[in-house]
């Protein structure tokens, strides 16, 4: 595994976005969690869903430095990373009375993401997406937090017993961000993006953009979540930024509802706003470029040569059409959609 260097002060020094600060002790560090599971991936598949979890336990690093041991229920989540990876998708539950008086205190629920496959560039992967989260979270105040992790993973498959190093990260449960900002996440209901609160979205809809994001849909709950602040006021939580032209995962495909060819093709699937609304929120990400380059950059550590000049160089063309007039026009104010579309 690559050596875990500079990101976690970048993220400090970094840390301006005070609506998504939070007394949680988990979230409230950006240094990599060490943590060691074990558990057979095989018996996760068959025999977990929904509601049925396999009885496990996580060993953590505690900030001194020693280890300490929390029980945990472990099942599968998601969908095509669940049927598509070698390692699922997997959604953490610790009892409260477990939790107590340790780093994971207040948080009942957690997703674990870890990379998909066994490839060599795994943590690559891994790192671009995270990052995806770390960008997100400097774009708009209406984000879910995260914490990377270096996880040592014993498959109990493995005959051999061989323990693998891998980078992963927690995310944090919808009922936590939900009550952090006060609101609550709507379930079964449908609503058209135009009626949410127009800066979040339009920041929203950029940073979908920026990250070459087309899997999403807020009225269908495609990878988004909806977040009621207050009886007039909803906005969008989005999350799952694998299938991305950022990432750009070897099993990315793009949907057939979406006129590009592979996911490093970008396309605005945002609704079309208030012409000084999309300027406004245009210069408010200029503003925040050397956030964005300084995030990157401490990312880089965790990435090979390849995938480092490959995320520098999508980000900057992202950078290129917002600082172009006639590419802006183009690419994002002509192409954003309308209720009819």
């Amino acid at each position: 595994m690559k050596k875990i260097i500079g990101f976690a002060g970048i993220l400090f020094l970094l840390a301006g976005n005070l609506f998504s600060q939070s007394l949680n002790p988990l979230f409230d560090s950006q240094e990599p969690l060490e943590i060691r599971m074990k558990f057979s991936i095989k018996e996760l598949r068959s025999e977990t869903n929904d509601s049925t979890y396999l009885d496990s336990f996580l060993l953590y690093k505690s900030e001194e430095g020693s280890w300490d041991t929390v029980d945990i229920d472990l099942r599968t989540r998601g969908n095509f990373r669940k049927d598509n990876c070698y390692y699922p998708p997997l959604r953490v539950k610790i009892k409260k009375k477990h939790a107590k008086e340790t780093v994971f205190e207040g948080n009942k629920s957690l997703k674990l993401v870890l990379p998909c496959n066994r490839v060599k560039n795994a943590d690559s992967f891994i790192a671009k997406e995270f990052l995806c989260y770390k960008l997100y979270e400097e774009l708009s105040p209406y984000t879910f937090q995260t914490r990377m992790l270096k996880v040592t993973l014993e498959n109990e498959d493995d005959k051999k017993g061989e323990k693998v190093e891998l980078l992963g990260f927690f995310i944090e449960d919808d009922d936590l961000v939900a009550e952090r900002f006060g609101g609550e996440i709507l379930e079964d209901v449908r609503i058209i993006p135009t009626f949410m609160q127009d800066t979040a979205v339009v920041r929203h809809d950029f940073f979908q953009f920026l990250i070459g994001n087309t899997d999403w849909s807020s009225m269908y709950r495609h990878n988004e979540k909806v977040l009621k602040l207050d009886q007039s006021t909803v906005v969008p939580l989005a999350y799952d930024f694998d299938m991305t032209g950022l990432v750009n995962p070897p099993y990315a495909q793009v949907s057939n509802l979406v006129d590009i060819e592979k996911v490093t093709d970008r396309l605005y699937r945002g609704y079309c706003r208030d012409p000084e609304m999309m300027e406004f929120v245009r210069q408010e990400f200029l503003a925040k470029e050397e956030i964005v380059w300084q995030l990157v950059e401490s990312a880089h550590s965790y990435m090979d040569e390849a995938d480092r000049k490959a995320c520098s160089r999508f980000l900057r063309d992202f950078f290129d059409i917002l600082k172009n007039d006639l590419r802006f026009e183009s690419m994002i104010l002509e192409k954003c959609r309308t209720q009819s579309s």
